[in-house]
């Protein structure tokens, strides 16, 4: 008999790279009141990950972690941002192939279409950390001879992103 299930820790060589937690203030964290959502594989219509499922207070809790977090952030030189980025970047490279096979098992697109776009999303990463070293402020003439415009570049505050 075939076994129809997605075991993507046995097909990961890293199966540290699949996680089903919330990562939340640097820490991996379950729902308050253990609420999970399941991940199914459209292939083979079989669960593959049951994922935490945050409430909204646990989201708000997330958001202010994050904008605790962004305060030291923006302390940062733009080359200790861009080398951040730039191991994020290293680390989704190096790690392309079990990435690629997490979101063929999520999503169902073909293997090497995941891989792809694995090292596409990582070559923003890489593009933004290189840009990061580059934060120039500029003098903008003013409506007056006397008056100069200066814009200053620095992070203001937290983005969330759903994909």
């Amino acid at each position: 008999m075939l076994d129809d299930t997605t075991d993507l820790k046995r097909l990961l060589k890293d199966p540290s790279l699949f996680e089903t937690r919330a990562l939340v203030a640097g820490d991996w964290v379950e729902a308050d009141d253990g609420a999970i959502f399941e991940v199914t594989n459209p292939a083979r219509g079989d669960v593959i990950a049951k994922v935490a499922d945050l409430s909204r207070t646990e989201v708000a809790r997330a958001i202010a972690a994050a904008e605790t977090a962004m305060k030291d952030w923006a302390k940062r030189t733009g080359k200790e941002r861009a080398a951040v980025l730039r191991k994020w970047y290293d680390l989704m490279v190096e790690n392309a192939d079990d990435l690629a096979t997490i979101l063929t098992a999520e999503m169902g697109k073909p293997l090497a279409e995941a891989k792809g776009e694995i090292l596409y999303g990582a070559g923003f990463v890489e593009w933004f950390g290189e840009e990061a070293k580059r934060i120039y402020g500029e003098t903008i003439p003013g409506h007056m001879r006397d008056k100069r415009i200066t814009v200053l570049k620095q992070p203001i505050g937290v983005c969330a992103s759903i994909t």
